[in-house]
């Protein structure tokens, strides 16, 4: 039998209850967003703050929970599942994307993009909405761009001064046909490794070294087991926010406005939040005693890649569209 004070609590929370259908219309909605960096890195605060513009634009009808740090599995897996729409929301980079959605290959082409001022310049303006605007029939909804810097090579073993230093190096790549193909080009043996598994991999010496960007490169702690990083800046794919298609066509026309518009103000707030940690991170590394090679030759590498761009290019559309990234002043 009840209290009166039990009564009195059970009753109340049910009014709120009821206010809280009546004002909104339906109970709040969770969507799922997959993110494998940690907590405190950019893309992740990003889809923090698009969280937030999304229940603040709807009244607290629509949240998104984010799961960062590997919580719901290495990237390839997270992809497959927000595929299927057992995740909702997922920040990957265009690489790994480039094996279900081919358009995205094109952004990760090596020594394409002049500079971070071009990229950003490609992904701001048409091409990068038309970019975007492919990933439906591949079961994604392109949502935004997030800033991922340029991709450089590190490892334990040497400093890389010309393309000969890389001969019989072990060095990660990420789970990409193409990345395998790049690495393969400049005389490396490429390995093929979840994110998640770098560290161990340097640590146990399975591996020689990586390539990736100045924060990866700190926040995973890569830099404690390969003190070499030479400046080869050999990629500047960006990072991508997908929706899962089953997740979008689930949202009214006016919801998916409020998530399109919450996405594309967490790309400015993520771009300024990365230019941050960038330059801390290349700080850390140097007072850590980390030797960065930036007397390279370049010329070399960019024409080792002749093989890729002659494949990429038998593919008219994808010609067409590296020739328009070339011309974009």
């Amino acid at each position: 039998m009840y209290r009166r004070a039990d009564l009195s609590r059970t009753i109340k929370l049910v009014v709120a209850l009821c206010l809280t259908v009546v004002s909104t219309g339906v109970f709040a909605r969770e969507f799922r967003a997959a993110d494998t960096q940690n907590e405190d890195y950019p893309t992740v605060q990003a889809l923090g703050y698009m969280g937030s513009l999304v229940s603040e634009r709807s009244g607290g009808r629509l949240q998104i929970k984010v799961f960062h740090s590997h919580q719901l599995g290495e990237e390839k897996e997270t992809l497959e599942q927000t595929r299927v729409g057992a995740i909702d929301l997922n920040r990957t980079n265009v690489a790994l994307i480039g094996t279900m959605v081919p358009s995205m290959n094109v952004l990760a082409m090596p020594f394409l993009f002049r500079s971070i001022e071009h990229l950003q310049k490609v992904l701001d303006g048409p091409i990068g909405s038309e970019i975007l605007d492919s990933f439906e029939p591949y079961g994604f909804v392109g949502l935004a761009f997030y800033d991922s810097g340029a991709r450089s090579i590190y490892n334990s073993v040497r400093p890389i001064r010309s393309i000969d230093d890389l001969k019989g190096l072990r060095l990660r790549v990420q789970q990409s046909e193409q990345m395998s193909a790049m690495i393969g080009a400049l005389g490396a043996e490429p390995v093929e490794l979840p994110y998640g598994q770098v560290l161990i991999g340097l640590s146990t010496k399975l591996i020689d070294g990586a390539e990736n960007n100045w924060p990866s490169f700190i926040t995973t702690d890569h830099y404690k087991f390969a003190g070499f990083y030479t400046l080869t800046k050999h990629t500047m794919s960006p990072e991508v926010l997908v929706m899962s298609q089953k997740a979008w066509s689930s949202l009214t026309p006016e919801d998916q406005r409020i998530f399109r518009e919450a996405a594309l103000r967490s790309s400015r707030f993520m771009r300024e939040k990365w230019r941050d940690l960038e330059e801390r991170s290349r700080k850390r590394a140097e007072d850590a005693g980390v030797r960065i090679i930036t007397d390279i030759d370049r010329k070399p590498f960019e024409a080792a890649m002749s093989g890729i761009y002659a494949r990429a290019q038998r593919d008219p559309a994808m010609a067409e569209l590296i020739e328009r990234i070339r011309k974009v002043e």
